[in-house]
């Protein structure tokens, strides 16, 4: 778990925030692999009145999804294989493979907004994944395709 106390200009205007936590997501699949998920927060920006708490925010985030752990005979099964096409996922060769477990990634910034301060969280969990064996990565691992989602919540600080 990362914490930081470093404070963000936003890039959503003029919102300052702080990053409070920073934790990767595992996302462990039943092929034995592991995955690593990220999800950041680029912006934070008061957008006025709602019933969650009576403010609303816009956030912004973004993420990705890497491998973390790739069992050694599915990388010798892929070794001979062409590697993957840069510009877009190949049409051939996916087949479903189950999350058996997971951490969601999670980050959390500091904001204020009328005076208050919030704590605005972004988690994101796979939900699907998909595995390619006819192709190999640059780092020699069969190609993984997750789709996952973002949860967006804030309360007031303290």
């Amino acid at each position: 778990m990362l914490a930081t106390t470093f404070w963000v200009l936003g890039v959503m205007g003029e919102s300052v925030y702080r990053v409070v936590l920073s934790k990767p997501g595992i996302v462990s699949l039943a092929d034995g692999s592991k995955l690593v998920l990220r999800v950041v927060v680029v912006g934070v920006k008061y957008s006025g009145f709602s019933p969650f708490g009576g403010v609303n925010f816009v956030v912004k985030p973004a993420g990705g999804v890497s491998s973390l752990f790739v069992p050694d005979k599915l990388k010798n099964d892929v070794k001979d294989k062409p590697f993957s096409p840069p510009d877009r996922p190949p049409e051939e060769g996916w087949e479903l493979i189950d999350v058996q477990g997971q951490e969601p990634a999670v980050e959390e910034v500091e904001v204020e907004a009328d005076g208050r301060k919030y704590r605005v969280r972004v988690l994101g969990e796979a939900s699907m994944v998909s595995r390619n064996m006819s192709y190999r990565t640059d780092v020699g691992e069969p190609l993984y395709w997750v789709y996952w989602s973002i949860k967006i919540q804030w309360r007031p600080s303290g």
